[in-house]
């Protein structure tokens, strides 16, 4: 077996060489018509390109890097929900309603199983996750220093427990024990921050009942005025007060700790002058104390004229302590001028001006605030188009990245200027500019983000075309916006503007998987609008079996909400039904005039009998008449009198049409 293999080794060795000395031969008779002189030039640049190798430095990628290329590689589905449930496939909402519904339900999850995690660290001790996610691991939530010393106060700091760390604080302070500045400034920090209470962390009791907060009458509140009952105000000789004045040395970081407290909890006066008493103490204010000055100056003057000096001062008092502004000092100074009226508008380029020529780039905010100060002061009423396609100009193609807390609210109202001067092209340029990069993610909070979408959808149904409106339907919902009732309101009337009714049966699906079916406005004005007019008999027997699907909708009485039959969506029914000659079930139809105390009108009826009388329907039309004149309506006589001459009637249905005729006369 190895003798075997040796023989088979020399004889590929041997094979090999006598291939090898072919090819070289091969080669250097094949020129390939190259002269001499090409041939040394192709040597020359080999070498000086052999010569001018550098081998690059080793690149270190990120850990994440392979998914970011992955990622780059996939665009958004449209017609997929949002990709936070693609998780569960149950939790796929189709209606906005369902979207908060089902949010809320996996944050409250997620809220939980967090609060599990923390409260039994020791089961968790593994970490599988490559790489490594904190926020997965357990959090230490309660403290684990007992003793009374400094480094338990830094640990009830970090752990954001308020009344815990004034009270280390106040006891470390009996036993003479000193405590270092530094941790000193991070209590003020933190009691200013909360306004001396506990912030309500995941899976406090406080936050466990919404109901009986006023009393105990055990009544249910809604969310919103829970919160607002919880909202703190500064208070007088709090603690932050109480251990600032206790103090044996008071640096800038604490006049700055209770400054910016008391201007974040609306003690606006209180904050000032305890700015004087940071400049009678010879100390120097930094940005951020200026920047929370800057926003409570309006709160403390009446006149705008007033608070502009004020702003101006504070402005000047930073340059005379050579204190940089920065981008926050500029929005500050916009979002406070939105406060000065007409004065405001008149300030704000100027504003703009000087932050550009120290060098300062505006932030999505600053533009907002600019927009809301000439939509507001403009004395002719209308939005700044002008104003908005020159900022769009400057910054088109640009990626943003949130510098400013507000940064979120500049594309929904950019668009709400759009949607005012009803400017299509300024719309789509808003939209491209949330296209680039990563801006959508400046879009804000789903709140925000459907008022946004909204807004453009709105804009598209009142000036686009409606094969461009169900192109950007179809990119829209649902993956970024789930309509509204008003939403839906302005695409029928869009479709009805470019007489394109034959599509109102799909979006009646669409408009049920949304949630709207139980809309009595929405629903009637589908009907009306296929009622209207006679269209193919295609496009009729489409709008009969819409008509027989709404119909199923207003006999469900299941869930909160009903719709209750009236005269004219039982009418508008019925005119369908009859249309797509469904004879049988608009006899149904017009039984549920009686059953709801419903009366139909008379030309309903008369088509009624002329459907009978293409179809031959002869007992069918007696029955009309006797309907008719149970009703006691004015036409009873007529329908009576068509039927005796149009249908072949037995003896005894004409008997009794005939007396139905004399009878309905009397309705007259």
């Amino acid at each position: 077996m190895a003798a075997s293999g040796r023989h088979v080794g020399h004889y590929m060795q041997r094979n090999g060489r006598f291939l090898t000395n072919n090819l070289e031969q091969l080669w250097s008779h094949r020129s390939f018509g190259w002269t001499p002189s090409l041939r040394q030039t192709a040597v020359e640049a080999n070498k000086e390109s052999t010569e001018n190798i550098v081998i690059p430095r080793k690149k270190t990628w990120s850990k994440v890097a392979v998914l970011e290329a992955l990622a780059s590689t996939v665009g958004r589905d449209p017609t997929a929900f949002n990709y936070k449930f693609q998780d569960d496939s149950y939790l796929s909402p189709g209606t906005l309603t369902e979207f908060k519904l089902y949010s809320l339900s996996q944050e409250s999850g997620r809220t939980a199983a967090k609060f599990f995690i923390n409260s039994n660290p020791k089961f968790f001790t593994e970490d599988f996750a490559e790489p490594h996610i904190p926020c997965l691991m357990p959090e230490t939530v309660s403290p684990l220093i007992e003793e009374v010393s400094e480094e338990a106060l830094k640990e009830r700091i970090n752990l954001r427990r308020v009344k815990a760390a004034v009270d280390l604080y106040d006891q470390l302070l009996q036993a003479g024990t000193t405590v270092s500045m530094k941790t000193t400034h991070d209590l003020l920090d933190l009691i200013c921050l909360y306004c001396d209470k506990n912030p309500v962390q995941e899976g406090d009791t406080e936050a466990e009942d919404v109901e009986a907060v006023e009393g105990r009458n055990k009544r249910k509140v809604k969310l919103r005025e829970y919160l607002d009952s919880q909202e703190c105000t500064w208070k007088e000789n709090n603690s932050a007060e109480r251990i600032f004045n206790v103090l044996p040395e008071r640096d800038a970081h604490c006049y700055a700790a209770l400054i910016r407290g008391m201007v974040k909890h609306g003690a606006y006066a209180k904050a000032f002058s305890m700015y004087t008493d940071l400049l009678n103490e010879r100390l120097t204010a930094d940005v951020h104390v200026f920047n929370a000055l800057i926003l409570a100056a309006p709160h403390v003057q009446d006149k705008y004229s007033e608070r502009w000096n004020l702003i101006e001062d504070l402005l000047k008092q930073m340059n005379q302590q050579k204190v940089q502004p920065n981008l926050l000092t500029f929005n500050c100074v916009l979002k406070s001028l939105r406060l000065c009226g007409s004065l405001g508008k008149a300030k704000a380029l100027h504003t703009l001006n000087e932050m550009m020529a120290v060098g300062i780039a505006p932030s999505l905010a600053s533009f907002e605030h600019i927009l809301v100060l000439f939509h507001r002061s403009g004395s002719s009423g209308q939005p700044p188009t002008d104003l908005l396609q020159d900022i769009l100009s400057e910054i088109k193609g640009t990626s943003f990245t949130c510098q400013d807390p507000e940064d979120d609210r500049f594309f929904s109202f950019a668009m709400k200027v759009c949607l005012d001067a009803k400017d299509m092209e300024l719309g789509y340029k808003v939209q491209s500019l949330a296209e680039v990069g990563n801006n959508w993610r400046l879009l804000g909070d789903p709140y925000l983000q459907g008022i946004y979408y909204g807004r453009f959808f709105s804009l598209l149904c009142l000036m686009e075309h409606i094969d461009v409106i169900l192109k950007w339907y179809k990119q829209l919902v649902p993956s970024l916006y789930y309509p509204s009732f008003q939403s839906c309101k302005g695409l029928l009337q869009a479709l009805d503007a470019d007489n394109r009714l034959d599509l109102l049966p799909q979006l009646w699906k669409d408009f049920r998987s949304l949630g709207h079916d139980k809309r009595p406005q929405l629903v009637e004005e589908l009907l009306t609008l296929m009622a209207r007019e006679k269209h193919s008999p295609e496009v009729q027997e489409r709008f009969a079996e819409c008509a027989l699907d709404i119909k199923g909708v207003y006999d469900d009485e299941r869930g909160r909400t009903s719709l209750q039959w009236n005269a004219t969506s039982l009418t508008h029914i019925t005119s369908l039904l009859l249309r797509a000659n469904k004879t049988q079930q608009a006899w149904e139809m017009l039984q549920l005039f009686t059953s709801n105390n419903r009366v139909p009108p008379d030309e309903l009826l008369k088509n009624f009998l002329s459907v009978c009388h293409s179809s031959g329907s002869v007992q069918t039309a007696v029955d009309l008449v006797q309907l008719s004149a149970a009703f006691c309506l004015p036409a009873t006589a007529e329908l009576a009198k068509q039927t005796l001459a149009d249908f072949k009637l037995t003896e005894e249905q004409r008997a009794v049409v005939s007396e139905l005729a004399s009878t309905g006369e009397s309705f007259d």
